[in-house]
Order: structure tokens, then C-alpha cells, then sequence
């Protein structure tokens, strides 16, 4: 079965149903990339176009079905939260991309690069600026924005990436955001080595009480 069957059948349906109608703010915690296509898609219909996201990965997940040359759904959902993919995995309400801020996508391949220089979010290392004035924030954190120094539980990890405080430290500078939702995934740690990421788990959590 394809990623896309597996995407469109009974997995997208159960998320579709478990989040619609939900007031509260919406928090996704493991999986991969993919498992967050339904609750921002959610929130983005919700809220309307001023909703932004700050996603923070190694990868942009802008890889469309003609791109993502293995089929994983995962490295295509900020594609088709953008209005770039497979109709059946397009967001019906696409987002604003220069609402997308990307930080730390350094292991984007040359499509995804295509993608980004025209216009496709904006890679930045201040979110907070790049995306003032937005009235609401999903904030996406996939570990292996992590150097892999710092946390090796990744799924996909990459070099050269941001240390556990300078994650941290980001995150931080979102507190004047109305954050409606948060995710945090691809986590392959084992319950010990995951204590080292009790600080991000903090960070957003406090967003979500702001």
C-alpha cells in the first residue's frame, strides 16, 4: 500500500474526526512529519489566513509526489499544506507561504531549494520577526532540527544543526504569538536519551499557556 493510500484512508480520516470541532489548542506529540497534515490543516481553516507556522526541521518537507523520489509522505506535508502537492493531500485553504517560517532547512534537496527561492516560506533564524503580524502560530519542531551532538534520536538527522539552548532560546522569542498548536516529532530516542529534550517539551509548553 502507498504512503498515499495509507495518508488518505482510515489514518487522515481518524485525525480529521479526532480534531474537528476541537476549540482548545491542539498539541502533536510523535510520528513522523506527516501526522501533522490534519490538525494544522484544522487550525488553518479555523482561524483563516492570518494563521502562521513556524516550522522548525532539517528538511522542509517541500517535496512533492514527482519529488520525493521514496514516496514518504512525511518529507511532502508542508508541500501540501501549501497548496503544492497531490489535490488529495492539499490543504482546501492553503497557506500565506511567506506566513512559513523555516529554520534550520539545511538538508533540503535541490527541488525543495527551487521551492523555497520563489517563495515557497522563507528561511530565516528569526521567526519572530519574519512572521510579526500574524494573528495566530502552529509551531512544528521535527528533533532533527537538533545537531545530532546534541540529541541522536532522529529519524533523519543532518549536521550543523541547532543546539538544545539555541532551540530553546528560539522558541522563547514566540511568546507575544497567540499559539493555537504545536508538534513535535520523528523522535526515535529511547525513554532515556528523550530527558534531553525536556527543555524544548517546556518551551512549548509554555507557549501554549501563553
Amino acid at each position: 500500500m502507498s504512503n498515499r493510500a495509507v495518508l488518505t484512508g482510515p489514518n487522515l480520516e481518524a485525525q480529521t474526526a479526532a480534531v474537528a470541532g476541537v476549540e482548545k489548542k491542539i498539541l502533536t506529540i510523535g510520528g513522523d512529519c506527516g501526522v501533522e497534515f490534519a490538525p494544522i490543516r484544522e487550525l488553518r481553516e479555523r482561524f483563516g489566513p492570518g494563521l502562521a507556522v513556524a516550522w522548525y526541521d532539517a528538511h522542509p518537507d517541500l517535496k512533492t509526489p514527482e519529488t520525493a523520489h521514496d514516496g514518504a509522505y512525511h518529507a511532502m506535508v508542508l508541500a501540501g499544506l501549501l497548496g503544492e502537492s497531490d489535490p488529495a493531500l492539499t490543504a482546501a485553504e492553503p497557506f500565506d507561504p511567506q506566513k512559513v517560517a523555516l529554520i534550520s532547512p539545511r538538508g533540503a534537496i535541490p527541488a525543495e531549494r527551487e521551492m523555497m527561492e520563489r517563495g515557497m516560506g522563507i528561511e530565516t533564524d528569526n521567526p519572530a520577526e519574519v512572521l510579526a503580524g500574524a494573528t495566530h502560530l502552529y509551531v512544528h519542531v521535527d528533533v532533527d532540527v537538533l545537531d545530532p551532538s546534541q540529541f541522536d534520536g532522529h529519524n533523519m538527522p543532518e549536521p550543523e544543526g541547532l543546539t538544545i539552548d539555541e532551540l530553546v532560546a528560539s522558541l522563547e522569542t514566540l511568546s507575544g504569538f497567540n499559539v493555537v498548536g504545536a508538534g513535535i516529532t520523528e523522535c526515535v530516542g529511547t525513554p532515556g536519551s528523550v530527558t534531553v529534550l525536556t527543555p524544548v517539551i517546556e518551551a512549548l509548553a509554555a507557549l501554549l499557556r501563553n
